[in-house]
């Protein structure tokens, strides 16, 4: 008859070794379930997306565990797991975190143990996020109007560029031509309001542009993000041919820290408070406002430099203010203006201070100071 103790003092001591200490899947620290299947340790959240998948899960603290089963787990773990299934994981494919949303997780899973796709063995058809060339029907939201209506999407690895048609009928030409050069995209399901809702921004002339899209099959949504992070990895070696690898892949797409409501008064300090939606974009060095958090071009654009460029941020009690419902000021200084920003309560006072302090004390690089340009000069 198993010990069942001595089996989970046997799984925990396991879970402790070094190459076991972290999520096969997404990261996350300390891992407490296992699959007994695949022979890896893996968090709660992607325990359950196992589980969905038949993989056998069990908790390594709460359940109880067979003897062979535990050999079984000796004899594994997440270090051999992560060469077998990720042998020929494409360099560009996005590696999901634990603070990730949902869809992006369960699609690695899947990927990884489900469909095989990095395992090195030859597919037909290939998966299309590998081909160069991909086009689809996505739901987009209007530039205007909050309905969301199909529309048809074309990425061509040759061209460098991201089409979509107002119409089906492309007879007329496509409503944007979209250069790799300047897109990011991140995933935005509660900002946009479904579970697979994805947030694609590019600079149209000098303005940045949003557009937000979704579509009804996990699979697809995914399918469409690293198959545009595909594109822009085989622009950047072009572009970039001297970049290391580990550059190339940290500037292919990039999350925003920090996204919320302030309220914004004008360069007088005299104007009245007016709600607008902020967004981080820490990695060009920018603070976007936006007159809505699903608006598809911003208002203005604030560029973040450094203390030894006479950039600051510190908390503020405004005076002479008026129209503010919020008291938790924030005051930006740069060598143009001081910028005056209120947040609703101290607790989003401080996570901005935070996350624009972080910006402030990185130092610039060469292209920070042409972003820096282009932002003055289009004022």
């Amino acid at each position: 008859m198993a010990n069942w103790e001595q089996n989970k003092r046997i799984l925990q001591e396991l879970v402790k070794l070094p190459q076991n200490s972290h999520c096969a899947d997404c990261g996350a620290p300390d891992p407490d379930w296992a699959s007994y299947k695949l022979g890896l340790f893996v968090c709660l959240n992607c325990s359950g997306i196992h589980r969905n998948l038949s993989s056998r899960v069990k908790s390594i603290k709460l359940d109880n565990w067979e003897d062979e089963l535990v050999e079984l787990m000796k004899s594994n773990g997440n270090a051999r797991a992560t060469a077998l299934y990720e042998k020929a994981l494409p360099p560009y494919y996005y590696r999901p975190q634990q603070t990730d949303s949902a869809v992006l997780r369960e699609q690695w899973i899947r990927a990884k143990y489900e469909r095989k796709e990095f395992t090195g063995e030859t597919k037909y058809p290939p998966p299309f996020y590998t081909t160069g060339f991909y086009e689809g029907m996505l739901w987009k939201k209007g530039k205007v109007k909050s309905q969301f209506l199909k529309r048809k999407f074309v990425l061509s690895e040759p061209d460098f560029t991201l089409l979509y048609y107002n119409k089906e009928n492309e007879s007329k030409g496509p409503k944007a031509v979209i250069a790799i050069k300047d897109l990011n995209v991140t995933f935005q399901p509660e900002k946009i309001g479904h579970p697979h809702g994805m947030q694609i921004t590019y600079l149209n002339r000098v303005h940045t542009r949003n557009l937000f899209v979704y579509h009804e099959s996990p699979e697809e949504i995914v399918t469409w993000y690293n198959a545009l992070r595909a594109v822009r990895y085989k622009y950047l070696k072009t572009a970039y041919p001297t970049a290391t690898e580990a550059d190339l892949i940290s500037n292919i797409m990039h999350n925003y820290p920090k996204e919320g409501y302030m309220e914004k008064t004008g360069p007088l300090q005299k104007e009245p408070f007016k709600k607008r939606w902020f967004i981080l974009d820490s990695h060009n060095r920018k603070l976007l406002y936006f007159k809505g958090r699903l608006d598809a071009e911003e208002l203005g654009v604030i560029f973040i430099g450094t203390e030894n460029n006479s950039y600051s941020v510190s908390d503020c009690a405004p005076k002479h203010t008026r129209g503010n419902k919020w008291k938790s000021g924030i005051t930006m200084e740069t060598p143009d203006r001081q910028f005056v920003f209120m947040c609703q309560h101290e607790e989003e006072q401080r996570e901005w201070l935070d996350a624009l302090g972080q910006v402030i004390s990185r130092p610039m690089v060469p292209q920070d100071y042409a972003t820096e340009a282009n932002i003055r000069n289009k004022r």
